[in-house]
């Protein structure tokens, strides 16, 4: 019976899915009106943006650009997080573990792994969601200030090539659009999901449920949206303690255990599993409130404010058991004749409580004359931000026991724009603009007497640092004829970097002042072969800042801070790419195959540093990193039978290190996390108004996780792997107000890994109330 509901879902789904499979047109955007699909030959770009809704994005659009809209979301997608909205556009992975992943679920790009966070930005009605303190697995977007359901539309940039943004865009911009009501509305949804996970001695089932509610009106000038939603999640674990069979030594000493599992580590040498850890479970609360007001039928306010809450305790399993058949978490161990030791914090539980709040205002004219403007400011703000953890070995650690405390309270951003247009003729689009982001980070560890509850005694660590970027743009659209349009700008741009430190429990250090300027040009053009084939190409400077954290890295030894590069420099990158689009006729669908090339000087990467001695592991300039890609794109509707679409991608990325006087053992091998090909195939049909169906797969190659790929050892804990999963979805839509949905993602349960393990198949059912 253990799985009997998993088992009758998994039937259900497929009955109802195949053979007619589904998909959507998944760049169409619900603001494009009818008149602009219809005269999409008499347009040389594709996206025409509605000026009234909250966008970071430009008026002109000089680079490749895909999107999802809310009724293709809803259909197709088995989506908790807001994340999972981009599951299957071309070329992106977001590496999203469990449900709920609010540290680690990196935006993968083109040609930027999942350690590279800082090379993409997300924004959510204007409001910079991109954590930019630091770059890898803990400075993620912050996802949950968006909810699935209020997603009305989510747009993605490809490449640098907009002088609206900073060089962190060099991969992607993501800007998500939120409902805004025209009328009354209310919305409410209960979602269950569940997972049965298999993966070393670890064999249970983990579950969670979601519950959701919005509620918006407009009465003429004014208009208001309030969303709540909490989510229950208890994820899989995402880690195992480890011992290297080479650490044991040979003796009859320490306590004789079984439950062990032998593997190999990610470079094949032998290894015992000795616990799951990491297992969290996850309480998220979720609300915001948007409001917006016509001062004129020309000027339009609006304000967003977002809390996000979330309650993580971590539990742990260990396999190891003594004689008697008591667990074992610590201490001298014997396996298979060989002594290990265990220290208390290789099996460990932690806790973690979040409060982060979120402020947007935007103010905005849309005229469509000469002249128009518009303000926009936010706030990310970490007012609370605690993980504990202890420093004595379960189970005393289970009751109580001495511990860290990990204080990230203060940290946070702000940002400021000003934006201006200028349409001397219909033909001719000038966009300037100012912008100001500022970064601060603050982080305290403490000890504390009681890991689980009592206040903070002494200082252990801190560490703190500013940033500030300031820039100015413009970008100049000109449609030359009725077949060529060319769009050029310029990014000027400057950067501070100031009060730095660090500290141990009785000193603190600080770093010098960074003061740097640079200049980014941009350019694009677009020629219009025919009444259905386009042709592009784009070319972009992106200056990719070196974030607080990597920037002010090290430890204080001695009254001195060691481990520290101060000369290191930002990440330089040009990338063009060359696209042809073919329209499919009568607005039916789109080809598109997209060439592009990315040349990165002073990547920046955590390696090890074979010109000193002893040799130095830090964050430190990659010399040179160059990429050749081709991405092809297709979606279709009603393709052979009313109500079958189909959408499909693929990516081709030779990403490889071509210079690296540092780490010589680097040179020619492969661009960590870039797999060498992605593709995406989804396929749904409507059966009916009631009822529709969807099949989704998804394809990531062969990567590596280090610079030498010497981790050739993939599908394992630490390891980065292939995989192949599909997804299914069924939505039945009951009456007007009433529909129902069950899904099954990685229904042929693959398990892969990105350092840690992906979810196994998963059950996901909901059932929805729109008014």
């Amino acid at each position: 019976m253990k799985n009997s509901f998993q088992h009758n879902a998994i039937a259900l789904a497929i009955a109802a899915a195949f053979p007619l499979f589904c998909t959507t047109a998944l760049a169409a955007d619900d603001d494009k009106t009818k008149d602009d699909q219809q005269n999409h030959k008499d347009q040389i770009e594709r996206v025409t943006i509605k000026g009234d809704r909250p966008t970071t994005l430009p008026t002109e659009i000089p680079t490749t650009i895909e999107g999802i809209n809310a009724k293709t979301l809803e259909t197709t997608i088995n989506a908790i997080d807001a994340e999972d909205a981009l599951k299957y556009l071309p070329s992106l992975l977001v590496r999203k573990r469990y449900v709920g992943d609010y540290n680690h679920a990196v935006l993968a790009t083109r040609a930027s792994g999942t350690g590279n966070s800082a090379r993409s930005m997300v924004y959510a009605d204007g409001i910079l969601l991109s954590n930019l303190l630091g770059n890898g697995a803990s400075f993620t977007p912050r996802w949950g200030l968006v909810t699935s359901e209020e997603i009305q539309r989510v747009d993605v940039l490809y490449g640098p090539f907009s002088a609206a943004y900073s060089g962190n865009s060099v991969g992607a911009v993501v800007d998500y659009v939120t409902r805004m009501p025209e009328k009354f509305e209310a919305h409410a949804k209960l979602l269950g999901f569940s997972e049965n996970f298999q993966e070393g001695g670890t064999d249970q089932r983990y579950s969670g449920k979601q519950l959701s509610a919005s509620l918006g009106d407009k009465q003429g000038a004014f208009s208001w949206w309030a969303n709540i939603n909490r989510l229950d999640s208890d994820g899989h674990p995402i880690a195992f303690a480890n011992k290297l069979l080479s650490a044991g030594i040979a003796s009859t000493a320490g306590t004789v255990v079984t439950g062990a599992i032998p593997g190999k580590n990610p470079q094949g040498l032998d290894w015992w599993l000795i616990a799951s850890t990491s297992q969290y479970h996850t309480i998220q609360d979720h609300a915001k409130i948007k409001l917006a007001y016509e001062i004129t039928p020309t000027l339009r306010a609006s304000y967003t404010l977002g809390v996000w809450r979330n309650g993580m305790n971590s539990g742990v399993e260990t396999y190891l058991r003594d004689a008697a058949g008591n667990p074992v978490y610590s201490g001298e161990v014997n396996i298979a004749g060989k002594k290990y030791t265990i220290n208390p914090t290789d099996i460990a539980n932690s806790k973690n409580q979040l409060e982060h709040v979120t402020h947007g205002l935007n103010v905005k004219s849309n005229t469509k004359g000469e002249w128009d403007w518009e303000m926009a400011a936010s706030l990310y703000d970490y007012q609370k931000d605690i993980a504990r953890a202890p420093t004595v070995a379960i189970p005393v650690a289970d009751t109580g026991g001495a511990g860290r405390i990990t204080n990230g309270s203060g940290t946070g951003w702000n940002t400021l724009a000003i934006k201006g247009i200028w349409r001397p003729n219909p033909q001719h689009t000038t966009e300037f603009g100012y912008q100001r982001e500022a970064y601060k980070l603050r982080t305290v560890v403490s000890d504390t007497t009681d890991w689980i509850s009592a206040a903070a005694t002494k200082r252990f660590s801190a560490f703190q640092g500013n940033s500030e970027l300031n820039s100015v743009y413009v970008q100049d659209a000109w449609r030359i004829n009725t077949d060529w349009k060319s769009i050029f700008g310029g990014r000027f741009e400057q950067w501070s970097a100031h009060d730095g430190a660090l500290s141990n429990a009785t000193t603190t250090l600080p770093f010098a002042q960074r003061d740097e300027s640079y200049f980014s040009p941009k350019a694009a053009l677009a020629y219009r072969a025919n009444d259905e084939l386009t042709l592009k190409a784009s070319l972009g400077r992106a200056i990719r800042m070196s974030t607080v954290s990597e920037l002010y890295q090290g430890t204080v030894s001695t009254q001195t801070i060691v481990n520290n590069d101060p000369n290191l420099k930002p990440e330089k990158s040009w990338t063009s790419e060359w696209s042809a689009e073919q329209s499919l006729g009568n607005g039916k669908g789109l080809l598109r195959a997209t060439f592009f090339h990315e040349d990165t000087q002073d990547a920046l990467y955590s390696q090890t540093n074979t010109l000193v001695t002893p040799n130095i592991t830090n964050i430190q300039n990659v010399d040179k990193i160059r990429t050749n890609g081709l991405e092809i794109a297709y979606q279709a509707s009603d393709v052979g039978l009313q109500g079958l679409d189909l959408a499909a991608s693929m990516t081709y990325a030779n990403s490889k290190i071509v210079k690296n006087d540092k780490f010589l053992l680097s040179v020619g091998k492969w661009q960590p996390r870039v797999p060498t090909w992605r593709a995406n195939f989804v396929a749904s049909y409507r059966y009916n108004d009631q009822l529709s169906t969807t099949l989704g797969v998804r394809y990531s190659g062969r990567q590596y996780g280090s610079l030498d790929n010497s981790d050739t050892n993939a599908f394992t804990y630490l390891g980065f792997s292939s995989f192949l999963v599909a997804d299914l979805r069924v939505r039945y839509k009951i009456d007007k107000q009433w529909s129902t949905a069950i899904g099954i993602d990685n229904l042929n349960n693959k398990k892969y890994w990105a350092f840690h393990p992906y979810t196994q198949r998963s059950v996901v059912a909901e059932l929805k109330f729109d008014y």
